[in-house]
């Protein structure tokens, strides 16, 4: 197995100077510095030496390594490995931040895309609790308000594929068989569209099947479009918004379903919330009338739920919801580039859902530290500073004006040092045959000059 101690080498001594360095990203050197500092290589290292084998293979990509690239995605926005790959292997400061010099050839898509597939779900599950505990030791996560939310991701994979599980005919073949039924020309591939343009349709997931991608489910997105879907639900801590738990499942389950895996996984049980002292905040849609009859339990159970949402802390919680637990599916699937997903499967979502939950993770403790969670974000920040200092300078005049003349000659009189001397400015002036001493000049809170002149003997020129 490949670690990150073994890629530690001598550096050439003569011709170092030849070759192109970069100084590299002050936000990766962090991020470096964070995980090195917290044995976060040792840890993986560890955790996955039951995938690899001593002598046999190829020379394999090292855990940390691996975890790295899976980083990069989410700071830099992008959701291939193909495109990360790329991405790497052109950025220096992305070289450093893996350990790779200018003359190593840095992994390629194929590598990284098969390490994921070794590596099984435990492990990335177990780096995501590593990150979670760094966290928790931080200060950074309190678990006492927890909130659950879901949203649907974009499957690798087109309606166009679809087929019957019954027949395993493909969607077009099927209206053909439709229209021959019908006595409509099964060849004409406008009167085609047009009787499945009329036709009464449900694309169900009990009928239809992707063959590339069996676990995607036929969704309705939030835009109305119709896609074969994943739906990933994580819990977060509403204190913080750091990420406690990340479940994948199809992007047809229902949220009663999918919250009886999410909220164990967060520290609680949902059969028996009332038991464990759990008070629950469940947001509830308009419904109309319900029938309650030999239902009293559930009734209870919905009419408390309602009195709570209902109240001033239900209030506070649904504006906490928008501002902590919708802000995460914002910075790993928005920016994240994580809406859109490369990978099939459900395992292989969820190790990726896990890798970008743990990135925001990073990105929280970092933000904490650095003020900024992502490369782009420090830059923006080092510009803002940059640019209000630049205004501060320039808001700052040459000469404070206080009676509307600028001291522009060297010979100044009296009555004109009483009147436009700057203030806090000690100076020493010989008038005439004064001798003038310390001049201290204020202004006090109505903003008027005054100086006080300390009492001096006339003195000869002789």
């Amino acid at each position: 197995m490949g670690t990150r101690k073994q890629r530690e080498r001598q550096e050439p001594l003569w011709y170092r100077t030849e070759l192109a360095e970069a100084p590299g990203h002050p936000f990766y050197r962090r991020l470096n510095q964070v995980l090195e500092k917290a044995g976060f290589d040792p840890y993986c290292e560890q955790r996955c030496r039951e995938h690899y084998h001593e002598s046999l293979g190829r020379p394999s990509l090292a855990p940390g390594v691996y975890f790295r690239l899976m980083l990069i995605g989410f700071f830099e926005g992008i959701g291939s490995e193909r495109g990360i790959a790329w991405r790497v292997a052109d950025s220096l400061s992305l070289r450093e931040f893996l350990g790779f010099g200018l003359d190593e050839r840095t992994p390629d898509h194929v590598t990284i895309s098969r390490t994921r597939r070794l590596l099984d779900e435990g492990v990335h599950q177990a780096v995501f609790g590593w990150v979670l505990r760094e966290l928790a030791r931080r200060g950074l996560l309190k678990g006492k308000t927890i909130g659950i939310d879901a949203t649907t991701l974009e499957a690798n994979a087109a309606m166009k594929s679809i087929e019957r599980r019954d027949t395993a005919e493909s969607y077009t073949e099927y209206l053909r068989r439709l229209a021959k039924a019908e006595g409509i020309d099964e060849k004409d591939e406008a009167a085609l569209r047009r009787m499945d343009r009329k036709r009464t349709k449900r694309m169900s997931n009990q009928e239809w099947v992707n063959p590339h991608d069996p676990e995607a489910e036929i969704t309705r997105m939030k835009d109305g479009c119709t896609h074969l879907a994943y739906k990933a639900e994580q819990a977060v801590d509403l204190q913080t918004g750091a990420i406690v738990a990340v479940t994948t499942h199809g992007g047809a389950t229902g949220d009663t379903e999918s919250i009886r895996e999410t909220l164990p996984m967060a520290g609680a049980v949902l059969s028996k919330i009332a038991e464990w002292g759990v008070r629950s905040y469940v947001s509830e849609p308009e419904r109309g009338r319900r029938q309650w009859a030999g239902q009293p339990e559930e009734q209870a159970a919905v009419y408390a739920n309602r009195r709570r949402i209902t109240g001033g802390r239900g209030l506070t919680l649904l504006r906490q919801r928008g501002e902590r637990s919708e802000r995460p599916f914002a910075h790993q699937f928005e920016t994240g580039a994580g809406r859109r997903l490369h990978v099939r499967g459900r395992e292989n979502v969820h190790k990726k859902l896990l890798v970008q939950a743990a990135a925001c993770n990073l990105a929280l403790l970092l933000r904490s530290m650095l003020g900024a969670g992502t490369p782009k974000g420090l830059r923006d920040r080092v510009a803002a500073l940059l640019f209000a200092l630049l205004r501060a300078l320039l808001a700052y005049p040459t000469h404070r004006r206080l009676t509307g003349e600028v001291l522009d000659k060297p010979t100044l009189t009296l009555s004109r040092l009483r009147n436009s001397t700057p203030p806090n400015v000690r100076c020493r002036q010989r008038v005439g045959s004064v001798a003038v001493g310390t001049v201290v000049a204020h202004r006090p809170p109505h903003r008027s000059v005054r100086a006080e002149l300390p009492h001096t003997a006339p003195t000869s020129d002789a």
